[in-house]
């Protein structure tokens, strides 16, 4: 099923959109406007925007039962939902000229979702419901464009209400997760080895991962013990992880990758290194890429974060704390890995 497939399939309303971004790429946007036993969709609700992971969809934030998943909670709460797709994932695989053939449609970072999609995205869901603020419930990666973007765009910032983050990630220098190992790869080596287009395509993943080996009884605590080496230890929290890895991997730029791997190397929020002085001059004016202040973000933040998180490291996360200007609520939750915070089976607690 795509995803306003699924959210029917439970019995809730569902619309889909496409946004241009000024860079040209064409997002999906899916909503939520109202719960399941609502049926008056006149009177104007509050937004809740919600953004997914790093290889995710906005299948993230339904792919629980309707009663442990945030996107069909708030929807029942009363909240007009909004869900984004990064650029690169399954439903925004559309460019006004490019082709995903082409390596040029895949020569993106983290950069330019924070600087095209997620203001492209906004915008649209601003003016679409006529709110001047929204609220913006973000996951991982959806936090880094968080933090990247209202720190660096002031207009942005002024249309968000509060900032949700949950497993909230800048640096990830203190990362213990096995995608470390990344860190210890040359860009040319990822390259050779990955590609220079989309990393880990879905097909190899769900259907011969999920589909063929972790839906097998005999090897479903191995599939579940190699999927906390990734996110962290907390397996009995999780439900079927077959339809979490089928749905959930949505795709991303190998260049996207390589962004991370100098993340893990460097251990700052920075723009990503071009590899030359030449060539970041060329980008950005200056012979080092330049660093995303989070001090600058004035957006009240709201910020959730798990003890036994491997990728949002607690270290990291300690680290981020003083930096943020406008924090109103800090949650630790001890026993939380980082996907506990969307597919965990008391995510609804």
């Amino acid at each position: 099923m795509n995803v306003s497939e699924m959210i029917s399939y439970w019995g809730y309303p569902s619309e889909t959109y496409e946004v241009v971004t000024e860079d040209g790429y064409i997002l999906q946007l899916n909503q939520i406007p109202h719960g399941k036993s609502e049926t008056n969709n006149l009177a104007q609700k509050p937004v809740m925007f919600l953004q997914h992971g790093l290889l995710q969809t906005a299948s993230a934030w339904i792919l629980n039962l309707p009663n442990n998943s945030l996107g069909f909670l708030l929807a029942d709460a009363g909240y007009d939902v909004w869900m984004g797709n990064s650029r690169g994932n399954t439903w925004s695989r559309k460019h006004v000229y490019l082709h995903t053939d082409s390596k040029k449609f895949w020569a993106f970072t983290f950069d330019e979702l924070i600087k095209y999609d997620l203001p492209a995205s906004v915008d649209f869901v601003v003016k679409k419901t006529g709110q001047n603020q929204i609220y913006y419930v973000v996951f991982s990666q959806g936090t880094i464009m968080g933090f990247g973007g209202f720190s660096t765009n002031p207009q942005l910032a002024e249309k968000i209400k509060i900032y949700f983050a949950l497993a909230p990630v800048t640096t990830v220098k203190y990362m213990t997760s096995v995608f470390r190992v990344l860190g210890y790869i040359s860009p040319l080596k990822f390259k050779i080895l990955f590609g220079e287009k989309e990393f880990l395509p879905k097909a190899f993943v769900s259907k011969i991962i999920a589909q063929n080996v972790c839906n097998q009884e005999l090897l479903d605590e191995v599939c579940n013990n190699l999927f906390s080496l990734i996110t962290g230890y907390n397996p009995k929290n999780l439900n079927e992880l077959d339809i979490y890895i089928t749905q959930n991997i949505g795709g991303t730029s190998v260049l996207n990758m390589i962004h991370y791997r100098q993340s893990i190397r460097t251990g700052k929020f920075q723009a990503y290194d071009w590899g030359s002085i030449f060539q970041n001059i060329l980008h950005y004016n200056q012979p080092i890429p330049p660093l995303y202040h989070v001090e600058n973000m004035m957006v009240p933040t709201a910020m959730w974060s798990g003890g036994r998180d491997n990728l949002a490291n607690p270290i990291d996360v300690k680290n981020l704390v003083p930096k943020i200007s406008n924090l109103i609520y800090d949650k630790k939750i001890p026993h939380y890995s980082h996907i506990d915070f969307l597919s965990g089976l008391d995510a609804y607690t």
